[in-house]
């Protein structure tokens, strides 16, 4: 009896095949919607930001590699973003020339009040430095101690303070505005079309003039206005007399 065939082994192979539902297809698909989920949560969130985490934000995607720390500061809010060097020389600059300003009008402020012959009207001198520079203001009084009342004529007091304003001031580079102003009391000249405009300017002129006699160069002098009661001193009272004032500022060089 042969029995060969009983003692042969017999080998089975199992070829795995991997169905649809245990594929990795669903990975790259869930993938995909996480990465979505979080891009809509970033835009949600940068919308309900501030300004500056905006601007973070925006300025990463222009220029990722140098504004990528900036944007980082912002985000987090550890301190301000680094400041252009030129914006912090400018700032430097101006607030220097805001501290020689302020000196100049504290050394005009003593001088006028040196002059014993000018104490009534260094009185009625306002000096303060202001975001366009150094305002110089001479507000008048119900004695008119600037003007010859409803014209355009210097008092001789008011001259010579103006001279010594103008000496002052021509020792810097800064460009002068000069600006004339009146109450809310009307100029009655019936038929001439004369009004406190025309008023407010001529004495604008006038004090130009004193400023030049007193050593100021007229290439210093920028603008020249006249306002008449538009820029009222004192806004509760239009007919004050306070409102009718010279202003000479000295603005600033940058």
């Amino acid at each position: 009896m042969d029995t060969s065939n009983d003692s042969a082994p017999i080998i089975k192979k199992i070829k795995k095949v991997h169905g649809g539902g245990h594929g990795g297809a669903w990975k790259v698909a869930y993938a995909d919607f996480v990465t979505a989920m979080m891009a809509l949560f970033i835009v949600l969130w940068v919308l309900s930001s501030s300004e500056k985490v905006k601007e973070a934000v925006a300025g990463y995607f222009k220029d990722p590699i140098g504004y990528s720390t900036k944007s980082k500061i912002l985000i987090e809010g550890k301190a301000n973003p680094p400041m252009d060097i030129g914006i912090q020389q400018q700032m430097q600059q101006k607030e220097i020339e805001k501290q020689n300003l302020e000196r100049t009008g504290e050394a005009l402020a003593g001088k006028l009040k040196e002059d014993t012959y000018l104490l009534d009207l260094a009185q009625q001198v306002r000096i303060q430095v202001t975001q366009e520079g150094l305002n110089i203001e001479m507000i008048d009084t119900a004695q008119d101690i600037f003007f010859e009342i409803g014209t355009a004529e210097l008092k001789e007091k008011a001259k010579r303070l103006l001279e010594k304003i103008g000496r002052e001031v021509s020792k810097l580079p800064n460009k002068i505005i000069v600006e004339g102003h009146t109450d809310s009391r009307q100029y009655h000249n019936i038929g001439t079309g004369y009004t406190n405009f025309e008023l407010s300017s001529e004495r604008a002129l006038a004090a130009k003039r004193s400023l030049v006699a007193g050593g100021l160069k007229e290439t210093q002098i920028s603008e020249i206005h006249g306002y008449a009661d538009t820029k009222l001193l004192n806004k509760q009272d239009p007919l004050d007399a306070s409102n009718r004032r010279i202003s000479v500022t000295l603005k600033f060089l940058n």
